[in-house]
């Protein structure tokens, strides 16, 4: 009967489906932690380490089971790998009050992850462990590529920055970078995040499985990727450090696991054995024999050393031989779900566009909406503005007009009273003329004549004085009513221009039209089909089409390579920069000695690669000399 499964939360809980015996002692309560879950089984008593780990693989869909193993904690509180030849009872681990507690963890690291991980799932769980370790310093990683790691996570983990419904404020830096890099810059926590944030907008389009490789594959490159390290003396009692890692072994100082004193590759190593807490390692160099010997902390240590040592190996020596036929079943089925994914991921990206087209379509329609709506309260409120300016020219028109006739008036007036005033005046100089006649007729009225003629002079000068500033006045009234009548005709003429201008009033009415429905996309996805097209390689292998399958996809990875290389030199350029706009706001106080490690190896120009070809050159023997030197 098969295995039933049953999930609460994060814990996975299996049994065998069978009817519960009374004796429950015959069974054990396992419980196995992956990176991204708790498993809980209900196993024999004589189960083997192999037949739990197979168990464990199959519940959660992993095919290349080559990598990983089952850690655990022993008696004395040293971390182990379970054997799979033996029961997990008859070995030295650590028992808890619920029974056993094993750590499903990646036990061996591959040299190149985008040519070697086929299955996204063992891609994930490299990519969760990985993660983890650098988050947890066990890694150290440069402040730089953790801000470029960090963006590959959120890419990974919500997608594209645009599309996700969060802010990035609201992610814990504690989760993307390490706790070192934070504590060694002067830096907010919003500066860390516009850093993450702009790098984060670069991954567009990035599916998660293409988020999660980039993330490795720059992870591959640090110093201390894939390595586990061990404390052991050599013959001068030195305390140092023994990288075991899936190029070989390497020989550190015990403040700095970056870059290795000595290094021998697994092509060289011949013959590795222990005898207590003693280690011994073979190499063979142009058919001399040179031994490396050193001693750890304890013999538990030594079999997780050897342990490591055979397993490395063999995976080293698997790389370089062709695939096996299970492998290129493998890779030909991850290439299919790769492509069905990436077409399904087209049609979705297909379907985004054009739904983010029809979203941009509508919101252009309501934005010439709201145009089209102010453009038609402008026109009414200049139609307001001219039809207030028409009424007060008709005011200011209607007034010209009564003050011209009150003008005219009153000028008439003038005109009248000043022809009064001068026929006054002639009377007036009539009857000094006939004065001055009667004065000369009559001597004696003379004195009274003068003094009448002197009377009348004044009156008369009295009146042309009176007479000059009527006129005057009357001159005045002219000139206002011919102001008066030019502003009459200045008002005319405005009023006509404005009657006669071609402005069209807009209509109060709003004929927008709009859709009365909006066009809908219909998508219609046809199935994909999931069935492996190499269902039947197993039995009937044609070998002229392997051949042809296997240059076809050497081809595709080269390719890939290139392309890939390109990337990594434009990469390294904006890394640079990173590197530089950071710089001043570094805490030298906060420096380690890995730091200051990385620091010199780059002012040398120095990487993983060129320190690995440093410390593996000359012969075995030098380097065995330089071993016990240390």
């Amino acid at each position: 009967m098969p295995a039933n499964f049953s999930k609460v939360g994060n814990t996975w809980s299996v049994n065998d489906g069978k009817k519960r015996s009374k004796a429950s002692d015959e069974c054990l309560s396992v419980r196995v932690t992956t990176m991204d879950a708790d498993l809980e089984f209900s196993v024999p008593k004589k189960i083997t380490g192999r037949e739990l780990f197979e168990l464990v693989c199959r519940t959660i869909g992993l095919r290349e089971t080559w990598y990983f193993g089952l850690q655990f904690i022993n008696k004395k509180g040293y971390f182990g790998w379970i054997s799979f030849d033996l029961r997990i009872t008859s070995q030295d681990i650590k028992k808890a009050e619920n029974g056993y507690h094993f750590y499903f963890l990646a036990k061996f690291f591959p040299e190149d992850v985008s040519e070697e991980l086929i299955q996204i799932i063992t891609q994930h769980l490299f990519f969760l462990q990985v993660k983890q370790s650098i988050l947890n310093m066990d890694i150290y990683c440069p402040p730089e590529a953790s801000v470029l790691l960090a963006s590959y996570a959120v890419q990974a983990k919500y997608g594209d920055y645009c599309d996700v419904n969060i802010d990035i404020c609201e992610l814990a830096l504690e989760e993307l970078l390490p706790q070192r890099v934070l504590d060694q810059y002067q830096m907010t926590c919003e500066m860390w995040e516009d850093k993450i944030k702009t790098w984060w907008m670069n991954n567009r389009r990035m599916t998660k499985e293409e988020a999660e490789l980039e993330y490795l594959r720059i992870a591959q490159d640090l110093d201390m990727y894939g390595m586990q390290y061990f404390p052991i003396n050599n013959r001068k009692e030195s305390n140092l450090w023994l990288g075991v890692g899936p190029l070989g072994l390497n020989v550190y100082e015990k403040n700095n696991k970056l870059i290795p004193k000595a290094s021998f590759t697994w092509s060289e190593i011949r013959n590795i054995a222990y005898k207590e807490k003693k280690f011994l390692i073979r190499t063979l160099d142009k058919n001399s024999v040179a031994t490396v010997s050193f001693t750890s902390q304890n013999v538990a240590v030594n079999k997780v050393i050897l342990d490591l040592c055979i397993g490395n190996h063999s995976l080293y020596l698997r790389r370089r031989q062709p695939d096996t036929l299970e492998v290129q079943q493998m890779k030909a089925q991850a290439k299919e779900e790769r492509l069905r994914r990436q077409a399904k991921y087209s049609l979705c990206i297909t379907f985004d566009f054009r739904l983010q087209a029809e979203k941009q379509k509508l919101e252009k329609e309501q934005e010439r909406r709201v145009q089209a709506e102010k453009e038609r309260d402008r026109m009414q409120q200049e139609l307001t503005k001219l039809k207030e300016q028409i009424s007060a020219a008709q005011e200011a028109l209607k007034r010209s007009e009564e003050t011209a006739d009150l003008l005219a008036e009153k000028a008439q007036i003038s005109e009248e009273e000043a022809f009064v005033l001068t026929k006054r005046a002639a009377d007036a100089e009539a009857e000094i003329q006939r004065m001055r006649i009667a004065a000369i007729r009559n001597e004696e009225e003379k004195y009274s004549m003068e003094r009448k003629a002197r009377e009348a002079e004044l009156i008369a000068a009295r009146m042309v004085e009176e007479s000059e500033s009527r006129t005057r006045e009357a001159q005045k009234l002219k000139n206002d009513l011919m102001r008066a009548y030019n502003a009459e005709q200045l008002a005319k003429s405005k009023l006509r221009e404005v009657m006669t201008s071609p402005f069209s009033p807009m209509p109060l009415t709003n004929n927008f039209e709009y859709p009365t429905g909006q066009d809908r996309v219909h998508l219609t996805c046809s199935p994909i089909s999931d069935h492996c097209i190499f269902s039947g390689m197993a039995s009937h292998t044609d070998p002229v089409g392997a051949e042809r399958d296997i240059k076809s996809l050497s081809a595709e990875i080269e390719k890939e390579r290139v392309e890939y290389l390109k990337k990594s030199k434009h990469l390294q350029e904006q890394l640079s920069e990173l590197r530089s706009e950071i710089e001043g706001l570094k805490v030298e106080e906060q420096q380690t000695d890995l730091d200051r490690a990385y620091q010199e190896s780059l002012q040398l120009g120095d990487d993983k690669y060129t320190t690995l070809r440093k410390s593996g050159a000359g012969s075995a023997k030098s380097r065995v000399a330089l071993f016990d030197g240390l």
